[in-house]
C-alpha cells in the first residue's frame, strides 16, 4: 500500500486541525474547504472505501458525523449542511481511505451540487428491482 495521508493524519504524522478523536475515528477540518468548518471525518484504521469498512466501525463513523453535526449546530447556528461520501474513482473519490464530509451550507454560497436527473428511468424501476432479489 502506498502512503495513506489519511493514516499518516490519525496517527499524527501529518498536520491536521483537529475537531475531534475517540478510539476508533478522527475528524479534522479539511484542508480544501468548500466552506468553513468543512469536516472530514475518517476511521483510524485504513479502510479504502463504504465497501471495505465493517459495518460496526461505519456505525461509530457515522455516530461522530452525527455528533459534530449537532454540535456545528449547536455552537455555531448552523442548520444546513451536506454529508458526503465518495467511494471509488468514478464517484469522485480522490483520496482512497474512506472518509465523510460535512460541508456547512449557507443560501448563495456557490457551492450547489447539481445532478443530471432521469425521470425517464422510473418507468424501469420495477425491472431495476429485480435485480436485486
Amino acid at each position: 500500500m502506498n502512503k495513506c495521508i489519511f493514516c499518516e493524519i490519525s496517527k499524527r504524522n501529518e498536520k491536521s486541525w483537529k475537531v475531534y478523536e475517540d478510539e476508533n475515528v478522527y475528524a479534522f477540518l479539511d484542508i480544501h474547504p468548500a466552506s468553513k468548518y468543512h469536516t472530514l471525518i475518517i476511521p483510524k484504521s485504513h479502510y479504502e472505501n463504504i465497501f471495505d469498512v465493517p459495518t460496526k466501525e461505519l456505525e461509530q463513523i457515522i455516530g461522530v458525523v452525527k455528533k459534530l453535526s449537532v454540535l456545528y449546530k449547536e455552537k455555531l447556528g448552523i442548520e444546513n449542511l451536506q454529508i458526503i461520501n465518495s467511494s471509488g474513482p468514478e464517484a469522485q473519490q480522490d483520496v482512497f481511505h474512506v472518509h465523510f464530509h460535512i460541508v456547512p451550507r449557507k443560501k448563495d454560497d456557490g457551492q450547489d451540487v447539481k445532478w443530471t436527473i432521469h425521470p425517464e428511468w422510473v418507468s424501469e424501476y420495477d425491472n431495476l428491482l429485480e435485480k436485486l432479489k
